[in-house]
Formats: structure tokens, C-alpha cells, sequence
């Protein structure tokens, strides 16, 4: 496989799942080559951005070996090798921008195990438990960023495959729809401009889950509209896969307004009043990436100028 030879991960962009495979939705998410990163040494050059690198990893491989020693660690990685080349100046060099939620601790997570990994899960011996295994132990190691992890962004970028969550227990790769680079639909990124705080997201997410009447909300609604989006994408049918978007984007921007940067409020309900294209969060929200999806880009593109979207998948 030609990125596992350059040890190269990439980002991920979760379609659809955001939060809701926290309470066992549906997720789809797939790899996003235009990012990635890898691990290197001084020889490849030293700047100060890669000190700084090389100061986490260093915090990270201590929480790794603290784990390792209270035999606590679900994967067998080979600490003492990890500390010795922390300990030479190795870094991770890096493309995907942090707290954007596309990946950037999921591919360094993928990248440590790739290379110190003892008994690793290659493709070659992947099926559904093995996938849970991997998935287990990366969100063990992502962790160590977020406070809580459920794993799957490692693991996609790991994999460097597109994986569709059926449930907690069942997750596989996927072939996506083929993409029509000459249609007028689009799945598009904007940029808020400033990195998302991850993990007090998903806190705040989590204690709203502690009402019954939020925690009934992504059970039911979220969930119900969350999947018909996956179904629909899948089965190229805009139809109802508009249609649930539009759902989803209302009930986000109801409920979800923390997690919806500043700047894009007026953009996102726009979209909603005008059917031009619809906003939902890329990842835990709160600053990094917003995703967009439209039936019709060149009118969508008169609302959007000002924001410089990026076309990652067009149909």
C-alpha cells in the first residue's frame, strides 16, 4: 500500500455521525488526502515547530508508558523503542491543521502504532473484530487528546479507507458512490478560521446528555435523520438525502449552538431559509471546519463567496 510505505497518515472528514455515534448512530466517514502528516527525526530538519512536536509526543508517550506499566494498555507497543526516539527528537510533521476537526491527533495516533506496534492489524487480517480491536486501542491512545475518544478517526486514519458505523459493535470498510467531478452538486468545507476546543465540546455535549429531553433528542430525531442522510448518500438518492439534511442542519442549529462558531450563524440559517445548500458541523464544532452540502453549487456559490469553500466530493 503506497501511504503505509511512506508512513504517510492523512486527515478524515466525518460526513455524517458527529455526535451521534456517541449514542449509537450511524457515522460515515472517509480519508481526506488533501492533510496528512508523518513521523520524523532531526536528520529531516529541526525547526521550532518540530521541538514543539517533539515536546508533545513526549507528554504523550508518558501517558503511554504509565499505561503500559499498570498493564493497562490495550495495544502491545513497543515503549522503550517510542522513548528512545522521542527522547532523539523525533516529531510528527504535520499538514492537518489542529482543533479543525479533521484528524490531526487521530493521524499521529495512527502513525505511533503503525511504527511501534508488536502484533499490528494490517489489512491483510481485517474483519469486523479485528476492526474493534484496532478502534478500541486508538481510542485509548487519542485519549491522551481529548479526554474521551470513540476511536473512529484514528482508525480512518489508520485504515486510509472510508468506514461506515452501522453501530458501536459493527463497522466496516465501504466503497463510496463514484463521484460526477461534472455535476452541479457538492459536498464543500469552510473555514471558521480558528481551531475548535475538542474536548470541552464533547463535554458540554455530554452533560446536555445528562437532561432526559436533549439525551431523547439524539436518540430519536438526530438519529432518525442522522441515518436517512447516511442511507440516502449511499444510494445516491438526493431526493430524501436533501430533505433529511435539511432536518439535520434545523435541529443542529436549534440545539447545537455552542458548537456552531460565531461566524457562520447567519450562513448556516440562511441555508435553511433559502434550500441553497445546507451547513452541519465536521467533527466536535466550536471553531475548525463546517461542512456544506448543495444540490446546486453555482447558486450556493453567491452565499458562499465570502467564505472560500473548498469542494471535497462532487455528484
Amino acid at each position: 500500500m503506497d501511504k503505509r510505505k511512506k508512513a504517510l497518515f492523512t486527515a478524515k472528514i466525518l460526513l455524517f455521525g458527529e455526535y451521534g455515534i456517541i449514542e449509537n448512530s450511524m457515522g460515515l466517514s472517509i480519508p481526506f488526502n488533501h492533510f496528512g502528516g508523518a513521523l520524523k527525526t532531526k536528520k529531516d530538519g529541526f525547526t521550532d515547530e518540530s521541538k514543539e512536536s517533539n515536546r508533545h509526543l513526549s507528554d504523550f508517550v508518558s501517558y503511554l508508558k504509565n499505561l503500559s506499566e499498570n498493564n493497562e494498555l490495550i495495544f502491545n507497543l513497543d515503549i522503550k523503542l517510542l522513548e528512545n526516539d522521542v527522547r532523539n527528537g523525533m516529531y510528527f510533521d504535520s499538514s492537518i491543521p489542529k482543533g479543525f476537526g479533521i484528524g490531526s491527533s487521530g493521524a499521529l495516533c495512527a502513525s505511533v502504532y503503525d511504527k511501534y506496534a508488536k502484533d499490528k492489524i494490517t489489512e491483510k487480517n481485517l474483519d469486523n473484530q479485528s476492526i474493534l480491536d484496532l478502534k478500541s486501542g486508538l481510542a485509548q491512545m487519542e485519549s491522551f487528546f481529548h479526554g474521551k475518544s470513540s476511536g473512529l478517526d484514528p482508525l480512518i486514519c489508520y485504515l486510509n479507507l472510508p468506514v461506515l458505523v452501522k453501530s458501536g459493535q459493527e463497522i466496516s470498510p465501504i466503497g463510496l458512490p463514484e463521484a460526477n467531478e461534472a455535476g452541479g452538486g457538492a459536498i464543500f468545507l469552510i473555514n471558521s478560521g480558528t481551531p475548535g476546543q475538542t474536548q470541552s465540546m464533547v463535554t458540554l455535549f455530554l452533560e446536555k446528555c445528562k437532561t432526559d429531553g436533549f439525551r431523547n433528542l439524539i436518540k430519536t430525531e438526530f438519529k432518525k435523520y442522522n441515518d436517512m442522510c447516511i442511507d440516502a448518500f449511499l444510494r445516491k438518492d438526493f431526493k430524501p438525502l436533501f430533505s433529511s439534511l435539511k432536518e439535520l442542519s434545523s435541529l443542529v442549529f436549534e440545539h447545537f449552538q455552542p458548537m456552531i462558531p460565531e461566524v457562520f450563524k447567519k450562513l448556516w440559517k440562511q441555508g435553511i431559509e433559502t434550500n441553497a445548500y445546507y451547513l452541519k458541523l465536521c467533527g466536535s464544532g466550536g471553531g475548525g471546519y463546517i461542512l456544506g452540502f448543495t444540490k446546486d453549487y453555482k447558486k450556493a456559490e453567491k452565499y458562499l463567496k465570502d467564505f472560500n469553500p473548498h469542494i471535497i466530493y462532487k455528484f
